[in-house]
């Protein structure tokens, strides 16, 4: 169990990274002074920040020139003015915004105490400021863009993982993939663990309306392009009759109310499929194909998760945190390679689609705001951004210990 959860916070580490290295990225891209990049919350553990004890101590043992001490009064009395004259010029930038940075004036990267997250921290980003290094001094469409881009780093991350993915199941299929033409009906149930199964054989002997031979195009009003989509879609929707639309004979047929066997797992139904699928030889082309509408129904998939709990077809309990995620780790990683990468491919897509939920202190929250500059050609209030973003990370952090106390409690 703990090599589960350890295993669980590597993974979603990298994921964090990724995540804020796109921050990051751009903010650098536009010009945007970048005080820390921190890979989770809490006290920091490491740091490339010097103490300025260990500072003062480095300035107190250079050497001098013994000749320059006769002038060190005439350079002491120059320094301390130069400095007076500095704070004057900085007194707004300071009061508004904590120095962050190392004394280099470079970013400073920390690990902090709690893997629950991290953060990119950028000048202006909370307050106001006249550097125009500033995020508060940059073009709305330059901070959208910025915001975009961590969840965009974890959608790009599942499409490399997802064309793996596919790579792997054609060298486990004898190089092929699971195309979305009916194969063969079974008479048993069906389960699907992950990956579609098929074989090249034949059956007619069933009364389902499909017949075998038919090119599945769309489950009720949703277009599909291979057999792992029509496999989600059945499952998704199929609790209930259905339409399936097919290609027959060259001809669209949409058979209407079609009933599929139905399982049920942890008190929701589910659509169990009947058949099996042909395959298809892994051309780029069928690549391209299931690389692309595989990622796509995977982020359809967390979409549909959120819309159901919103609906209530699920509850609280199908929420979970990172101790409950190590289980599904663990069985993953027994499972094998293909099943943990399937899993890590779905985690860091929840990743990027949760972002952009526009909720406050989600990227999706901060977007809502940039957004509303560019329409009205003027920013929120800072107070009222700055409060808005307290009390929803403050809700954030409620929630997240709520669903940790949920998965130990489950836990016994």
């Amino acid at each position: 169990m703990v090599g589960n959860l350890i295993l669980t916070i590597l993974m979603l580490c990298v994921m964090v990274v990724i995540h804020e290295l796109g921050h990051f990225l751009f903010a650098k891209l536009f010009g945007v002074k970048v005080l820390e990049f921190s890979i989770g919350m809490g006290p920091a553990i490491f740091t490339t920040k010097k103490k300025k004890a260990e500072k003062d101590e480095k300035e107190n043992n250079e050497p001098f020139d013994l000749a320059d001490s006769f002038n060190y009064s005439d350079r002491n009395q120059e320094k301390e003015s130069k400095s007076e004259d500095q704070s004057e010029d900085e007194t707004e930038d300071s009061s508004s915004e904590p120095s962050l940075e190392d004394d280099n004036g470079k970013t400073v990267f920390s690990v902090r105490a709690f893997p629950i997250g991290g953060y990119v921290s950028m000048l202006g980003e909370d307050g106001s400021s006249k550097d125009p290094r500033a995020f508060c001094n940059k073009k709305p469409w330059q901070k959208i863009i910025i915001s975009l881009a961590g969840p965009a780093m974890n959608f790009l991350l599942g499409i490399l993982c997802m064309c793996l993915l596919v790579g792997i199941e054609a060298n486990i299929n004898d190089g092929r993939v699971a195309s979305n033409t009916v194969g063969e009906f079974i008479n048993e149930a069906y389960e699907v663990e992950g990956e579609t199964r098929y074989f090249d054989s034949k059956s007619d002997e069933c009364e389902n309306p499909l017949m075998v031979g038919d090119q599945i195009i769309k489950v009720d009003d949703v277009r599909v392009h291979t057999g792992n989509e029509v496999v989600y879609e059945i499952s998704h929707k199929a609790h209930n009759p259905v339409d399936i639309t097919v290609i027959r004979n060259g001809e669209r047929i949409i058979l209407e109310d079609v009933v599929f066997p139905t399982v049920e797992a942890q008190g929701i139904t589910f659509g169990d499929v009947d058949f099996r699928v042909y395959g298809e030889d892994l051309s780029f082309a069928a690549f391209v194909k299931h690389a692309f509408f595989r990622s796509f129904s995977t982020v359809k998939m967390v979409i549909d998760s959120i819309s159901d709990m919103i609906t209530g077809r699920y509850g609280i309990d199908a929420v979970s945190g990172p101790v409950g995620v190590s289980s599904a780790v663990g069985d993953a990683v027994s499972a094998g390679f293909h099943s943990a990468l399937y899993l890590f491919t779905v985690i860091t897509m929840n990743l990027g689609v949760m972002n952009l939920l526009p909720l406050p202190a989600l990227d999706g929250g901060h977007l809502i705001f940039h957004f509303y500059e560019l329409i009205f050609r003027k920013p929120v209030k800072k107070e009222l951004e700055q409060a808005v973003n307290v009390i929803g990370f403050v809700l954030l952090m409620a929630l997240a210990l709520f669903i940790t106390v949920k998965d130990v409690l489950n836990l016994f």
